[in-house]
């Protein structure tokens, strides 16, 4: 199989995986052509590999329009399971709708840049001056609900296989490892979450992400995906995603083996 990736590092361990700097890409047409998968391109690439030389492409072309920003990701996240998606209002920052936002939503509420991952441009808001303050900097208003949660899964999709499923607990607002939250390998992993987020990638054709889900009174909420998301806290994630993504690339059989990081419960 003729396989060139744009991101070596994402594609480490993968054998006869050839690497052509993204930016050189117009210098090897020919080779482009002759593959049979391109692997991890930018987002400024994806249109010319996708739909000029219509090529495979992996992560999948959904994979990356609808991770691209929190607005697209959450619009059809309301569309495809409103149930599981958290109250969420996205509007234009303007004063009469930050003036309407104040008036509607109780405090404190969730305030989320758009472009953003790591925990990175998610705030609490508790008061009516920080969230002028986050309106001031940002041209979109991006507002959640503030679910009652201490801790939020991270659960691991690559292809069609569920790779890592592990629980992560902060010390404050943030949960994600990137900010000092710590993972818990001691706790069940509810299967609910997992066949939920495993139905969805399948019906969307989401095909690498690590999804963040909540779990309310035993329902899964969806917070976000990542296309590109972290390894850290997990031993071995790294080569169990490479592996992954062997078994779908070569379409070999995936194999059943749960969560790997916890036990499972109903």
């Amino acid at each position: 199989m003729r396989l060139i990736t744009f991101d070596p590092f994402r594609t480490l361990g993968l054998p006869g995986v050839r690497y052509i700097k993204p930016e050189l890409m117009h210098q090897h047409l020919d080779a482009l052509r002759d593959a049979d998968w391109l692997l991890f391109p930018g987002y400024w690439q994806l249109n010319t590999l996708h739909y000029a030389l219509k090529k495979k492409i992996f992560p999948s072309p959904v994979s990356y329009h609808l991770g691209h920003d929190k607005v697209e990701m959450t619009r059809a996240f309301q569309a495809a399971c409103p149930t599981h998606v958290p109250r969420t209002d996205i509007l234009a920052s303007t004063p009469e709708n930050v003036r309407d936002v104040l008036h509607r939503w109780p405090l404190p509420f969730v305030a989320k840049q758009i472009r953003a991952s790591e925990g990175l441009g998610v705030f609490l808001i508790e008061s009516a001056e920080q969230f002028e303050r986050y309106a001031t900097d940002n041209a979109v208003l991006y507002v959640q609900e503030k679910l009652p949660i201490e801790r939020d899964l991270r659960i691991v999709v690559v292809g069609r296989e569920l790779v890592a499923a592990y629980w992560r607990e902060g010390t404050d607002f943030h949960n994600n490892v990137a900010r000092g939250g710590r993972v818990r390998h001691d706790l069940p992993i509810p299967e609910t979450a997992t066949d939920f987020v495993l139905t969805l990638t399948g019906y969307l054709n989401i095909d690498h992400a690590g999804f963040d889900v909540a779990m309310v009174n035993g329902q899964p909420m969806l917070l976000e995906f990542n296309r590109l998301f972290g390894h850290q806290g997990v031993p071995g994630l790294q080569q169990r995603v490479n592996d992954a993504i062997r078994r779908y690339l070569c379409g070999e059989p995936t194999p059943d083996s749960g969560a790997p990081t916890a036990s499972r419960t109903a």
